[in-house]
């Protein structure tokens, strides 16, 4: 069974490019969202296995999602994906729940590494 999986980023390209390097395996049709708000909605109204989250985005930034994805009691692996790669960052979104912090522009073999690792691949 393939997870279901959205991709959040305000920006079209990235989240094309992040659909792109989704596994083969997974036959799935990821839902997308060009902001928090968006996917908070999205998390609230549907069972969503897996999360690719990018942090600078108007309005409801990554953070937020991931405070509201904590304070709504939602369970979903959550993968950051984003340029704002200081450790700050990485270990803040860590400790907010996610599960990887990758780099942007994610390549194909590190993000199906980071997969396999977490047992979701």
């Amino acid at each position: 069974m393939s997870p279901s999986v959205l991709i959040c980023d305000d920006s079209n390209m990235a989240r094309k490019q992040v659909l792109k390097s989704l596994p083969e395996e997974w036959k799935t049709t990821a839902q997308t969202a060009t902001n928090g708000a968006e996917a908070l909605t999205i998390l609230r109204d549907n069972s969503i296995d897996v999360l690719f989250l990018d942090l600078t985005m108007p309005g409801i930034d990554g953070v937020g999602v991931l405070q509201g994805i904590q304070k709504l009691k939602l369970s979903c692996n959550v993968f950051v994906i984003s340029a704002d790669i200081q450790p700050e960052m990485q270990s803040k979104v860590k400790s907010l729940g996610a599960k990887e912090f990758l780099q942007k522009p994610v390549k194909a073999d590190v993000l199906i590494n980071h997969l396999q690792q977490h047992g979701l691949l």
